[in-house]
């Protein structure tokens, strides 16, 4: 029977592949860090609202709120940073399937923080998530494609590696928020929107420090316009303001592990979005290492 937690995360999923789809736009016209800097502005601003119109902020002790703070700036500061240039250098589908390794990262963190021990199983799973990742990135593509979508911007190099880097943040971010958002039971939770408040504001402010600071690349490539403003203000409700929160939902009584794996389905979903989007079926490549990807990390984690 599917639990409550279980759908949650796939919810996650969901809302990740749509705003990795919405962000290509924004994130091409603004910049990966102009764009997370507006992202995560628009984000908690409503997420505020609804913390003080609700009173959930009551929800949030000192260490709670420290901790959630860490979470966000290896999550949020870090990891969506790093997957939005992702996708500014790889496009949607290739930079998703690299971030869907975070369930792989939670399980070598599992490793090397919690002792626990890497069995045969775990191992082919690792191995499978590996060669789905670079099926979809070498074998993904239509060979005669021209949308901008899939085509590379910049070095594809620095590319592969900004989207593991988005993938062992997200992982991180994940173990870090788990005790937390699990602790407590009862009316003394931590209220989830309350929690993603916390890691966004967190994060913007770490973000207009670089700002502040004189940090070329958090510069804006162009001036944003009202329609990119409202495109990244839908970005950041779908991704972060749903599926963040979902994540959080989902830890309360799920285990990290199967959250993960869960949540990292994404790269499945964005293929028929892109299907629909671009006209046309993906590359069998894509649909190779996309279904690889989720059986490794099944492996690792289901073991």
């Amino acid at each position: 029977m599917i639990a409550v937690y279980d759908l949650l995360a796939l919810g996650a999923a969901a809302c990740w592949a749509s705003s990795s789809l919405l962000a290509v736009t924004p994130v091409r016209h603004l910049g990966a860090f102009a764009f997370t800097r507006w992202r995560m502005l628009l984000v908690a601003s409503m997420l505020w609202v609804i913390v003080v119109a609700t009173g959930s902020w009551h929800s949030l002790s000192m260490d709670a709120a420290g901790t959630l703070a860490i979470s966000g700036m290896a999550g949020i500061f870090i990891g969506d940073t790093a997957l939005f240039a992702a996708v500014q250098r790889l496009g949607p589908r290739r930079a998703s399937v690299l971030f869907a390794t975070h369930a792989a990262f939670s399980a070598a963190l599992g490793f090397a923080v919690l002792g626990e021990r890497m069995g045969l199983q775990a191992a082919l799973g690792g191995a499978l998530t590996m060669a789905g990742v670079m099926s979809a990135i070498v074998l993904g593509r239509h060979k005669e494609e021209q949308h901008a979508w899939e085509s590379d911007h910049g070095s594809l190099r620095l590319g592969v590696t900004l989207g593991l880097v988005a993938a062992l943040g997200q992982a991180a971010s994940t173990l870090i928020a788990k005790p937390v958002m699990s602790a407590q039971a009862g009316a003394l939770a931590v209220d989830p929107i309350a929690a993603s408040a916390v890691r966004v504001s967190v994060a913007c402010l770490a973000h207009y420090c670089l700002l502040w600071l004189g940090v070329g690349a958090a510069r804006a490539h162009q001036p944003p316009t009202q329609r990119i403003l409202l495109q990244t203000a839908l970005n950041g409700f779908v991704g972060m303001g749903l599926g963040m929160t979902f994540i959080l939902m989902a830890l309360r009584k799920g285990d990290v592990g199967t959250v993960a794996i869960l949540s990292s389905v994404s790269p499945v979903l964005v293929l028929p979005l892109l299907w629909w989007q671009l006209g046309r079926a993906p590359a069998w490549g894509a649909w190779l290492g996309a279904g690889l990807t989720v059986a490794g990390t099944a492996l690792i984690l289901l073991r």
